[in-house]
């Protein structure tokens, strides 16, 4: 079981450092889970991790399509990765008509943004992270 812990991005220029600390820090965890206010840097760091995956493709917000679909590797290994936005869900309902719970297995990355809406469904093991704004250029990121 990880424990809590906190790091300070403090630029633009460490996030991709960081990113990948706390990547191998989540070991083999494929689900995680993104916490914090809009504007936070949630989407950023997702774009970030997908590099250290190495997905080629250009990442973006899934804000309006809910769901982007990213191919990777690690290590050789072909991964597929799904980059969800659940912002504009409003009812547990509305994510099982989409197919969230196809997206929620052990076997594909799978970063959600907003998950409160499903927690009920989700499986055990999570990775969680909580973005807070220090200030312009600075956020604190805290493994949960």
């Amino acid at each position: 079981m990880l424990s809590a812990k906190t790091e300070v991005i403090y630029s633009i220029d460490s996030l991709d450092a960081t990113a990948g600390s706390i990547l191998n820090m989540a070991m083999d965890k494929r689900i995680w889970l993104f916490y914090g206010e809009v504007g936070a840097g949630k989407t950023t760091f997702i774009k970030s991790l997908c590099a250290h995956l190495g997905v080629l493709d250009n990442t973006q917000s899934p804000s309006f399509s809910l769901i982007n679909q990213y191919l990777g590797s690690k290590g050789g290994e072909s991964l597929d990765i799904y980059h969800i936005d659940l912002y504009r869900i409003n009812h547990l309902e509305e994510a099982l008509n989409i197919g969230i719970e196809d997206y929620l297995t052990e076997n594909d990355y799978c970063f959600i943004e907003w998950p409160q809406i499903i927690e009920p469904i989700l499986p055990k093991e999570t990775f969680k992270i909580l973005f807070e704004i220090v200030d312009h250029s600075s956020r604190k990121v805290l493994i949960l």
